[in-house]
């Protein structure tokens, strides 16, 4: 059991590190570089930097003047959940730890924007065509992203094991014992 917590471990601790790291120290360098709300080009207009915070969740949802907080405690709640999963993960599945502490690293990193600004999360990656943007994001937006559509791979191939494996103990019976 220990081998099987420092295996994950070795995966999933570093990750949230750096990833978190790597959130925190770029927010802090858009706060400081990049005037509010006005775009400086970095890929012609597709890929600008632009300095924006906001104050409720994914693609601007908001729940009115609260919402850092609303969206703060469903975080933790969140936290909670992946760290369930994680200590459920068997050793060697190392899909399953990397895309766990990516989602986490991403939901710490806003996390900590949501309680130490009452601005909201920092976002400044802004790519489009013209009028046509995608919602300006970050770093923990990217992790939670990639790690989400991962883990949602990951537990469609569990689902998908365990369908087949149930599927081929069912065969092995014989229809007279049923």
């Amino acid at each position: 059991r220990k081998m099987q917590s420092r295996s994950r471990a070795a995966i999933f601790w570093p990750i949230i590190a750096v990833v978190t790291a790597v959130d925190v120290v770029t927010k802090a360098i858009a706060e400081r570089a990049l005037p509010r709300g006005i775009p400086h080009e970095v890929v012609g207009n597709t890929v600008r930097l632009t300095l924006v915070y906001n104050p409720g969740a994914a693609f601007g949802l908001n729940l009115g003047p609260q919402s850092r907080w609303i969206f703060a405690v469903l975080t933790i709640v969140a936290l909670t959940i992946l760290a369930r999963l994680y200590r459920s993960t068997a050793r060697g599945d190392s899909a399953r730890v990397l895309a766990l502490g990516l989602v986490c690293a991403g939901a710490v990193g806003n996390l900590i924007d949501r309680v130490r600004s009452m601005f909201g999360v920092v976002d400044f990656i802004d790519i489009g065509i013209g009028d046509s943007r995608w919602p300006t994001f970050n770093v923990a937006d990217m992790a939670v992203s990639v790690g989400a559509a991962l883990l949602a791979w990951v537990l469609w191939q569990e689902d998908r094991s365990a369908m087949a494996t149930s599927q081929v103990g069912q065969a092995a019976v014989p229809a007279s014992a049923s």
